[in-house]
């Protein structure tokens, strides 16, 4: 998939759809993609509900500190939300929210947050729009995409949650335990405190579907 062009969401879903498939049909014990998730966007929205209350019934989070998950990449969200099931991630209240759904539940999730439309969270951006989007090309594109709609790897961040992304840009800048990935720590280091609110202010901007 090219990273400088949005899908459709109808090519999206069909994407995101196979590929979950594909995922339940490795897992060991799953026979075949068929048996294990026969419809999987239809089977993430009937569980949708269950992360409505703070990421939107859209995917559009309803606090500005939790992330959007409209549009996003299904291979990049499966890990997530695997990670907080296992407690390879570590979250008090997403690990016990992913613990209580099936694989085959969060694989549906992943395939139907995919399928769905992002809008922009910052409709009014500020003056620096410019100067955070030539950051983003010269620091953050190379993994995130000329779009910054990510890949299997890297998550989307076009339109995504202005103050979401602030504090993980913090987090990233003055690394814990709970939130550590060397190549992000380099990056924003590199970034500087000084650029990355123009840099949020580019991405949460972003109108790319």
């Amino acid at each position: 998939m090219s990273r400088s062009n949005a899908p459709c969401r109808h090519l999206l879903a069909a994407l995101a759809t196979a590929f979950l498939t594909a995922h339940a049909a490795s897992a060991p014990g799953n026979p075949s993609a068929a048996d294990a998730v026969p419809d999987p966007v239809a089977l993430g929205r009937s569980v949708a509900s269950f992360c409505a209350n703070c990421h939107g019934a859209a995917g559009i989070s309803k606090y500005p500190d939790v992330p959007n998950l409209a549009g996003q990449n299904p291979a990049y969200l499966l890990r997530q939300v695997d990670a907080f099931a296992s407690g390879k991630r570590q979250s008090e209240f997403m690990n016990g929210l992913m613990k209580v759904l099936s694989s085959a539940e969060r694989q549906g999730l992943a395939a139907y947050y995919a399928t769905l439309n992002v809008v922009p969270t910052n409709t009014h951006p500020g003056p620096g729009v410019a100067e955070g989007a030539r950051a983003f090309a010269k620091i953050c594109a190379r993994c995130h995409g000329d779009d910054a709609l990510g890949d299997d790897e890297h998550p989307r961040l076009a339109g995504q949650q202005a103050e979401y992304l602030r504090i993980n840009m913090q987090r990233y800048y003055r690394p814990t335990k709970v939130r550590f990935y060397a190549p992000m720590t380099a990056a924003m280091s590199q970034l500087g405190q000084d650029n990355m609110e123009a840099v949020v202010q580019y991405l949460s901007s972003l109108n790319t579907h």
